[in-house]
């Protein structure tokens, strides 16, 4: 059984918990902001955006950047060491990562949000710099590695997306802007689609591909995925974000709608894979946070249904909209929230005996009614955003809003709740430790 074997000899392998927890806290406090941003925007502004500078744009790349990333980050230079047996790199580059990272995402939403350049031209900056450490300790880790080839070889492919989407990144940023290369893309709005397809699909959608390959045999204790069915969807799926972000960016529909269609395939091949690891299980009841799982595996073949329709030539108003909505905050942002609402318990667990005392339990650890209301907001929020986007109407759109506050606000009291029990136990076990 995989599970036991990727454990094995774990503890030795763990960050000070300081570092991937400030990558976690740091996409929890972005999370609630992101949805702040949007509530303040208003449903009209939301309702049709497709492009250009201002709050929307903001809110947008606090989820992208500021959640999602952040989140993969946080994970990747914790879970990497772990599965692959190892070593990432120095922890005083990691911290290096964050402190550029970090604050570079939220200058760069500052910017995008009230329209300045200079801030745009910084946190672009800092924000790419972050990156490249976490390419740099990724790759040599990586480099290492040749027995994970389900998840290593979309952890690469994921890489080189990243790559790309931080060049064109940089270069809508300038295009943006006044100065004197302002205006030299030839086709904004092209690079811009191929920008998400690199973002949605590329970095962030190949982490989750691979790293599902690891956490949820692990976490549901079930057999690991044949590396036969790993190779499968990195190949497909490769070959889908080729086409996909190629047709994007040169402008032909036909191209990108291909892209779609052998993307879902990969999808296929992919909840296959996941279906067969579900069968094996040992554990037969599986924890709320999959409740998010099983809606992120939804809404992937979901957003990619609904790309064919701007792709193929329907008006990018409403269907490129709710497009990007379902890639971002359907798939993508399920995804990562039922994997934080799982492994901030779990590494707080692993880390509750460095004293030499029992674990804390994760049925202490992680409170149930906050991820109960986040998940009954996200779905609402889910329902009536992309209802209003589809048919009109501001009502629907801000009450979605509203509820999507409430839900990550909710979920951030419950990523608190975790902290705080993780260090009462600490204190517990320091005192007993005096006493001994």
């Amino acid at each position: 059984m995989f599970p036991g074997s990727l454990m094995l000899g774990a503890n030795e392998r763990l960050l000070p918990p300081s570092v991937p927890y400030r990558f976690f806290a740091a996409a929890v406090v972005f999370h609630i902001a992101a949805w702040a941003v949007l509530v303040a925007a208003g449903p009209d502004e939301v309702a049709g955006f497709v492009g250009g500078a201002g709050p929307v744009l903001a809110a947008l790349h606090l989820i992208t950047l500021g959640t999602l990333a952040m989140t993969a980050l946080g994970a990747a230079i914790q879970l990497l060491p772990v599965a692959t047996r190892r070593p990432l790199g120095p922890v005083w580059a990691c911290r290096l990562m964050f402190w550029l990272y970090a604050p570079g995402v939220a200058v760069l939403a500052a910017g995008f949000a009230v329209m300045v350049p200079w801030m745009q031209h910084l946190g672009g900056t800092l924000t790419v710099l972050g990156l490249a450490v976490f390419v740099w300790l990724v790759a040599a880790n990586l480099r290492q590695v040749s027995d994970l080839p389900g998840m290593t070889r979309h952890a690469w492919l994921a890489l080189a997306a990243l790559v790309l989407l931080a060049a064109l990144g940089l270069a809508l940023v300038v295009d943006f802007t006044t100065g004197f290369l302002g205006g030299f893309l030839p086709d904004h709005a092209a690079v811009a689609a191929a920008h998400a397809v690199l973002a949605g699909y590329g970095f962030m959608g190949m982490l989750a591909l691979g790293f599902s390959y690891v956490l949820i045999p692990m976490f549901v204790l079930g057999s690991a995925v044949p590396d036969a069915v790993g190779r499968r969807t990195a190949l497909v799926s490769g070959l889908a974000l080729v086409l996909g972000a190629g047709g994007a960016v040169l402008g032909l529909g036909w191209l990108a709608a291909a892209g779609a269609v052998i993307g879902l395939a990969a999808v296929a091949v992919y909840l296959r894979g996941m279906a067969a690891t579900l069968k094996t299980r040992m554990k037969k009841r599986l924890e709320p946070f999959f409740r998010l799982v099983w809606l992120a595996w939804a809404m992937l073949p979901a957003s990619l249904l609904a790309a064919l329709a701007p792709a193929l030539g329907a008006p990018l108003d409403p269907w490129a909209t709710l497009w990007g909505f379902l890639l971002v905050f359907g798939w993508l942002l399920s995804f990562v929230t039922a994997i934080l609402q799982r492994i901030m318990p779990f590494l707080a667990s692993m880390h509750s005996s460095a004293l030499g005392g029992k674990p804390a339990l994760l049925s202490h650890l992680a409170p149930r009614r906050p991820v109960d209301i986040h998940f009954g907001c996200h779905l609402a929020a889910l329902a009536l955003i992309a209802a209003a986007i589809l048919g009109g109407g501001s009502w629907p759109m801000r009450l979605g809003l509203y509820v999507g506050l409430a839900g990550s606000v909710s979920f951030g009291v419950f990523a608190v709740l975790v902290l705080r029990r993780y260090r009462s136990h600490m204190k517990a076990a320091v005192a007993a430790n005096h006493k001994g």
